[in-house]
């Protein structure tokens, strides 16, 4: 009887790997067998489920539908045989995208934490702030905030943080601390070179929203960027109280204008595909983020 849980293993590792060597490697088997088990399953299928190049193998759309529906197959036969094993840990690849500033300040120095308490998780962290498809960056959880565009997708919120502007001591010393929005126009304010809208704040003598424009003169394309300028002294910086809560609690920044602030508080989510069971490596991970964030998702 030929394995077909194994094919679809053996594929799905190929497509996420990229190559059969790498494929090899993970599974323990040589690049020409994993080479043979695609093409075996190629044959049966009667249909060509990847293109090979000399550099990197590119599923084709039947290949793209095959290995969505395996992932699932795979991810329910794991879930049912952790069930069946008492005190099963979960095991196996986890792609995890964040963005820049949220992923460096406040997921990766968890990162350690999570490797020691579960050691049978394969995790592969990607930071970008850029839109990204789950399916075909095969991304099997991202963190984000704001609201869920993808039907298709479900979302579970691990942390909650509000907007903060922030500088550094040299910086406030120098230039003086603002102490209402309009004060910004005369200040070096650090931008995202993405995003064009002010910075939002909320009147507490009228709880009027206010969009106040800023400029400065420098823009950056993630939180990473602007957190070390705004470190070095040349400039503020409008972010989540997250991504610079320790720079705060040891005076390196100093929140300005905070009576400002507003109310509501942006919600970051674990995103990831709506299958009926969740394998039990990413619940481990949604579980621990929400833990690790006093259980934002509460």
């Amino acid at each position: 009887m030929d394995n077909r849980f194994g094919e679809m293993e053996t594929f799905v590792r190929a497509v996420s790997e990229g190559s059969f060597s790498a494929a090899g490697r993970a599974l323990g088997m040589t690049p020409s067998a994993v080479s043979r088990v695609v093409s075996r399953l190629e044959d049966r299928l009667q249909t060509r489920l990847l293109v090979r190049s000399t550099r990197a193998l590119l599923p084709t759309p039947e290949g793209e539908a095959y290995v969505a529906e395996a992932r699932e197959i795979l991810d329910r036969l794991s879930e049912m045989e952790a069930r069946m094993a008492q005190g099963a840990a979960p095991r196996g690849p986890l792609r995890v995208s964040a963005t820049v500033g949220f992923g460096a300040q406040a997921v990766l120095p968890l990162v350690p934490r999570f490797l020691e308490m579960h050691p049978g998780i394969e995790l592969d962290l990607t930071l970008t702030d850029g839109v990204i498809d789950l399916w075909q960056e095969r991304v099997d959880l991202a963190i984000r905030s704001g609201t869920l565009r993808d039907s298709s997708l479900k979302a579970r919120r691990v942390a909650r943080m509000r907007r903060v502007v922030v500088g550094s001591p040299d910086y406030l010393a120098r230039r003086g601390v603002p102490r209402v929005p309009a004060d910004l126009e005369r200040h070096d304010c650090l931008r995202y070179n993405f995003r064009s809208a002010g910075w939002q704040f909320r009147d507490p003598a009228t709880d009027a929203r206010v969009i106040q424009p800023v400029n400065g003169s420098f823009s950056g394309s993630d939180g990473t960027i602007l957190r070390q300028v705004c470190l070095a002294g040349k400039g503020l910086m409008w972010t989540g109280d997250i991504v610079v809560a320790e720079d705060i609690s040891c005076g390196r920044l100093v929140e300005v204008l905070a009576d400002w602030q507003p109310p509501e508080l942006e919600e970051i989510h674990a995103v990831f595909a709506g299958h009926p069971h969740l394998a039990s490596r990413i619940r481990a991970f949604v579980d621990f983020l929400s833990e690790s964030f006093g259980r934002g998702a509460n």
